[in-house]
């Protein structure tokens, strides 16, 4: 796993402040890769990476890279699970005289050979730019899913790529106007969706996209991959759980190759077990660090089954307790790395596990994608039960409303007067737009009220209507999985984990999201994977053998934190010197008395506002880091002397 950035001219040669720009964007994003730094040029582009080092450790990885004859150049993040098989598969030691063990080395010589298609070989995560030179054409390309980021802001005659926002702050010319529709969005997701970002000039290329650069033309922004989700009826229940137990088998035994230290995080659910209940099966259980979140709250706690499994497994265990005091030390870190407003509550928590991963190993396996391929959700049983709560009469669904609007607040963790409220409003929208209510933060009619100003207010259920009744797919359950997949997965946990684990130079893994595996699961009937109360139904059946029966029985859970009681505690009063009319005020923004409406609702225990009070005091903190002060560096995991580049100058382009 690494940093990337660059420059790539449209029209005019590169230039010396270019580089030095260059320089300062990956100097700022070292914490994803403080092992080397690297910089190679010519009179068009301008390419540079941070290198955290896991597959071959030597000198002969080192990134960006060259082929031998300079003819395509790499500045790679990513870790192909596949490079092995495709390595021996088109013969490329015997084709190319590979010099190292990496996969980098196997990427940028299948592109070689098989140029811009080589995309279909292959599995893995990954963001990087080739650079044909003989060909005078470039390539921008973001992972299949959107494990790994990428960004682009087009300015100065070509344009910048980086993995992550803040190097963009690095070019002098950048000017850091806030993109208002974007924070309009945040506001009902708790994140920023598709390819917006908060400022209005930088652009995040999707998950499935690339950006093709032809020297002396404009860039052209391509979808070359698209989860498709056709059902294949002809395959038989023996059939789906055999082949999806041997495809996770199989993903997770791609994903322990390393050659640096390797763990595991473990929630205690399905999917973090099931990945351990197989590195049991393969043997090396008791060679496994495993890293778990224990919340200081009874209703959060998971830390009985995290332990029932580690000890199963006879794992190495680590567990990291949360606590308020945890999450005021860490928070102004957290947001500085995070680089756009986040509400996920599991970020804090995130960010501990990691920092405390990272005295033992570089590597961690997550179940991250586990609940979106396989449907866990509990917005999944609400959609079942939506259908027959329909076909109670109006009426009676009413009178339902009006009782369960009467139940006392409860901050406990998915309590019953939480479900049951957001169920029954829900139930009578649309099913897209019930499903964003169901995880909504806050309403349209809320936003209008706190968002001041003028700007595109499009309804954020835009995004979940246009690929619900766009997407072309049959089932109205895939094509709700397809939003989680494009939107919660990339857009919310991807950028909680990718920013949390390297803000502590750990690589995160996914082996749910590994190609093959996605690919024959979205293909499944929709019964195998959500059955009615019986959600993830073909995954139960398939880790059968791996994991005791307690943990088979258990509903899904989600990592979360307690913010809602802890804003009573110590996190409140840290709240509060954010949380003011000062402050707030001086976004120009946010309306205060609505702000503060929300606060004294929440604290008089009239309504749980905890995850909107969590999502406006996030967005208070960026605005300072980022904005008004402007002192988001001093807040970096990566405080050390700065690496110094190994910089190689190639020979430039004839006229």
């Amino acid at each position: 796993m690494c940093g990337i950035a660059g420059f790539i001219t449209f029209l005019d040669d590169v230039t010396e402040e270019h580089v030095e720009t260059v320089k300062r964007m990956a100097s700022v994003i070292q914490h994803r890769g403080p092992d080397s730094q690297g910089l190679m040029f010519d009179n068009k582009t301008v390419l540079a990476n941070t290198r955290l080092s896991i597959m071959d450790t030597s000198e002969s990885a080192s990134l960006p890279m060259a082929s031998s004859d300079d003819d395509v150049l790499l500045c790679y993040n990513g870790e192909i699970s596949n490079f092995q098989e495709l390595r021996e598969k088109y013969q490329l030691d015997a084709k190319f005289n590979l010099k190292s063990d990496s996969d980098s080395e196997v990427l940028l010589y299948l592109f070689k050979l098989l140029g811009i298609s080589f995309l279909d070989e292959l599995s893995g995560m990954f963001a990087c730019c080739l650079v044909d030179r003989k060909e005078r054409v470039a390539y921008l390309i973001r992972d299949f899913h959107g494990i790994l980021p990428l960004f682009v802001h087009e300015a100065d005659g070509g344009i910048y790529f980086a993995s992550e926002i803040k190097s963009f702050l690095e070019i002098t010319s950048f000017k850091k106007t806030i993109n208002l529709e974007a924070i309009h969005h945040f506001f009902s997701l708790g994140y920023i969706p598709g390819n917006q970002t908060p400022f209005t000039r930088i652009r995040e290329v999707e998950g499935g996209e690339m950006v093709k650069i032809r020297f002396g033309s404009p860039p052209e922004y391509i979808t070359y991959y698209k989860l498709e989700y056709q059902e294949n009826h002809s395959i038989d229940e023996k059939s789906a759980i055999e082949t999806t137990r041997a495809l996770l088998v199989d993903s997770v035994r791609r994903n322990l190759v390393s050659d640096a230290p390797l763990g595991m995080t473990l929630s205690g659910g399905i999917d973090t077990s099931a990945m351990l209940g197989i590195v049991k099966t393969l043997g090396l259980g008791n060679q496994m660090h495993t890293f778990s979140l224990r919340m200081g709250e009874k209703s959060f706690d998971e830390s009985y089954y995290q332990r029932l499994m580690a000890d199963y497994a006879g794992s190495i265990h680590h567990e990291i307790t949360v606590n308020p005091d945890d999450v005021v030390e860490t928070m102004l870190n957290q947001v500085a790395h995070m680089d756009e407003p986040n509400g996920n509550g599991a970020s804090i928590p995130s960010f501990l596990l990691a920092k405390e991963a990272s005295n033992n190993v570089k590597v961690l396996l997550s179940g991250e994608g586990g609940d979106e391929l396989f449907n866990a959700y509990p917005t999944m049983t609400a959609y079942q039960y939506r259908k027959i709560y329909h076909k109670f009469p109006k009426l009676l669904r009413s009178l339902i409303k009006e009782t369960v609007d009467c139940l006392p607040t409860d901050y406990r963790k998915l309590s019953f007067d939480f479900k049951a409220k957001r169920f029954t409003t829900g139930a009578e929208l649309s099913v897209p737009h019930s499903h964003l209510y169901w995880r909504h933060v806050l309403t349209e009619e809320q936003k209008n009220r706190l968002l001041l100003g003028t700007f595109n207010r499009r309804p954020t259920t835009d995004y979940y209507d246009k690929i619900f009744y766009e997407s072309g797919i049959e089932h109205e359950i895939n094509r709700l999985s397809l939003i989680d997949m494009k939107h919660f997965f990339i857009d919310d946990l991807m950028v909680k984990n990718d920013r949390t684990f390297l803000a502590n130079s750990v690589e995160g893994r996914f082996p749910f999201l590994d190609r093959p595996l996605v690919d024959y699961v979205t293909k499944l009937p929709v019964k195998y994977r959500a059955r009615f109360g019986r959600l993830r139904w073909v995954e139960k059946e398939a880790v059968r053998p791996f994991v005791p029966k307690e943990i088979l029985k258990r509903d899904g859970f989600g990592l979360e934190m307690p913010h809602a009681v802890w804003f009573f505690d110590k996190l409140g009063t840290f709240a509060k010197t954010y949380i003011n009319k000062e402050m707030v005020e001086s976004t120009g923004f946010l309306n205060w008395s609505e702000v503060e409406l929300m606060w004294n609702i929440h604290i008089a225990g009239k309504q749980d506002m905890g995850r909107p009070l969590w999502c406006v005091l996030n967005y208070l903190i960026w605005f300072d880091l980022f904005i008004k002060t402007g002192n988001h560096k001093e807040f970096l995991s990566h405080k050390g002397k700065p690496l110094a580049f190994k910089v190689r100058q190639l020979d430039n382009y004839a006229s």
